[in-house]
């Protein structure tokens, strides 16, 4: 197990500050991965890299970046230029503010670091603050170098530790006002939302990581193993109907009736004219 940190310094708060380390909180769980293989040799392709006027093949070190400032006008960028714009790499994660837990909408996370004690020194410190943002049900936000480019991130605590999420950009985010702008802005029934209410109370839940395994990944590896014995395996298919129009109050009220499973699923006619798929 691969337990290096990706970046060390001080978690500081005003005058306090305790050393830390980063680890990636995500790790490989053994995923299924390919190749892409020439069936007709069995052997695996290169991609070869060629120049897209001339049809030269050329040496991917050979290679620099560039910037396409107008259509197929490109300014070259050399080490020099990109350590010019790197922001200083400081080794103290300063708390810049703290919002509540919560606040933050989790479109806004990316990658996710446990954030841990980096050696005794400090060991009190950290309990301390991890202590206090737990009551005070906090996040602190603040910025971190990571591969030479700042982040910022949002400290929270997760279990005995804390875990800092880097955010997005507000840019790099579609408007969702965009997408849902054809959502109707009319109430919806309240009677209907009052069975469905009973529905999710009936359906609820603690979490369990087992809720969020990856079935496709399981099942692709038992086509995997059955096919490396020369077996077979027989798709599993469970696709919903669609076409049956049913009224939407029937629907909820049989579903308590079942126990709480949708028996069936609800859609609405097509308009008189509308595109059939």
């Amino acid at each position: 197990m691969d337990l290096r940190p990706i970046w060390r310094g001080q978690l500081r708060l005003a005058l306090v500050s305790c050393p830390i380390a980063f680890y990636s909180a995500r790790q490989d769980g053994g995923s299924v991965h390919f190749h892409l293989i020439n069936p007709e040799t069995g052997n695996r392709v290169r991609m070869v890299t060629r120049d897209a006027e001339t049809d030269r093949e050329v040496s991917r070190g050979d290679l620099v970046k560039g910037y396409e400032f107008k259509k197929d006008h490109y300014l070259l960028l050399d080490d020099e230029d990109f350590e010019a714009a790197k922001v200083e790499s400081s080794a103290v994660l300063a708390v810049e503010k703290f919002v509540d837990a919560g606040s933050i909408e989790p479109i806004y996370f990316d990658s996710s670091y446990f954030v841990a004690p980096d050696g005794n020194a400090g060991l009190d410190v950290y309990l301390v603050l991890h202590e206090a943002i737990s009551r005070a049900r906090k996040m602190a936000l603040s910025r971190v170098v990571i591969a030479q480019r700042e982040r910022a991130v949002a400290l929270e605590v997760l279990g005995r530790g804390l875990v800092a999420h880097t955010l997005h950009e507000v840019r790099d985010l579609r408007n969702p006002d965009e997408i849902f702008k054809d959502v109707p802005t009319t109430k919806a029934d309240p009677a209907m939302v009052k069975l469905a209410m009973q529905l999710i109370d009936r359906q609820s839940g603690r979490y369990d990581p087992a809720d969020i395994d990856d079935r496709y990944e399981a099942r692709l590896r038992a086509v995997i193993d059955a096919k490396l014995k020369g077996e077979g395996v027989e798709p599993e298919v469970d696709e919903p109907d669609t076409g049956n129009v049913i009224d939407l109050m029937s629907a909820l009220k049989k579903s308590l009736g079942d126990g709480g499973k949708a028996a069936q699923p609800v859609t609405k006619a097509p308009k008189r004219g509308g595109r059939k798929h």
